[in-house]
């Protein structure tokens, strides 16, 4: 795979940054299609719950942060490895994720996660959301740069005011993760905004495919499908995407999630 290597002073090898941008600029010009590819293999183990207070919550839910519960999807689908090498067939997540996030839901797979909070950097547009992935990633790299932070993955956008349709969302943020609260303060960094995170229960498929719009409104598809045919839970805030891999990776390898946050119905 090629990479981009990290500046001296960095403590730990950086994502690939100048071939994501790269990538992400694609985005605006590449013509949509679909290449979304799911996968299967053995069923995993559920995690365990017996350690957590689990009143008022769906039999479904997971027990806590960083857990998982399968929920739909290929019941079979299963990764292999561990946080710095996550495997799923031909796709790869070789950088890390941020300390307590779940692992990857494997493509082709629907699970209810947990996630604890988190740090993390982040900048707000309104142009198309395809092209803001170009526009927002300079200003995060720049910024993990200054403060010299290795990059995690994945690469987060959240869409706000976006149902899935062709119009697309209202406003996007894109978002640099920080592998631990202690690697920088929060606060504003010229347009970067540096905060901690809500912990957040989300509904999740895993995909292969673009980095783009499209390929997220099929996952939207896919998870309102599910949420429709249920009772104990309903969507609770605006979409989001995490992006896992690096521009060199092609397209039908490239490992990324759609999720939906969710709440328990009320009775």
């Amino acid at each position: 795979m090629m990479r981009i290597p990290a500046p001296p002073q960095f403590p730990t090898p950086l994502f690939p940054a100048l071939l994501l941008a790269a990538l992400l600029a694609c985005t605006v010009s590449c013509a949509s299609q679909d290449e979304n590819v799911l996968m299967t293999g053995p069923a995993p183990a559920a995690p365990g719950d017996d350690d957590h207070d689990r009143s008022g919550l769906p039999a479904d839910a997971p027990g806590g942060p960083g857990e998982i519960k399968r929920a739909g999807g290929n019941p079979g689908a299963r990764i292999t490895g561990g946080n710095g090498d996550y495997r799923f067939g031909s796709s790869r997540i070789d950088t890390h994720l941020p300390e307590g996030y779940p692992e990857p839901t494997p493509p082709g797979a629907i699970d209810i996660k947990h996630y604890p909070p988190v740090r993390r950097a982040e900048v707000s547009g309104r142009v198309n959301a395809n092209v803001g992935m170009n526009l927002g990633f300079w200003p995060l790299f720049r910024h993990i740069q200054r403060r010299e932070i290795a990059m995690t993955s994945p690469v987060e956008m959240d869409y706000h005011g976006w149902d899935g349709d062709a119009s697309g969302p209202r406003r996007w943020t894109m978002s640099f993760l920080y592998r631990t609260a202690d690697l920088g303060p929060t606060g504003e960094d010229g347009r970067v905004e540096v905060i901690d995170t809500e912990p957040l229960t989300v509904l999740a498929i895993g995909m292969t495919g673009r980095y783009h719009l499209s390929t997220v409104r099929r996952g939207l598809a896919e998870l309102e499908a599910w949420l429709a045919e249920q009772d104990h839970w309903r969507v609770a805030g605006d979409p989001r995407a995490f992006y896992y891999n690096d521009p060199s990776v092609p397209n039908d390898r490239k490992w990324l999630e759609v999720h939906l946050p969710i709440k328990p119905r009320t009775k």
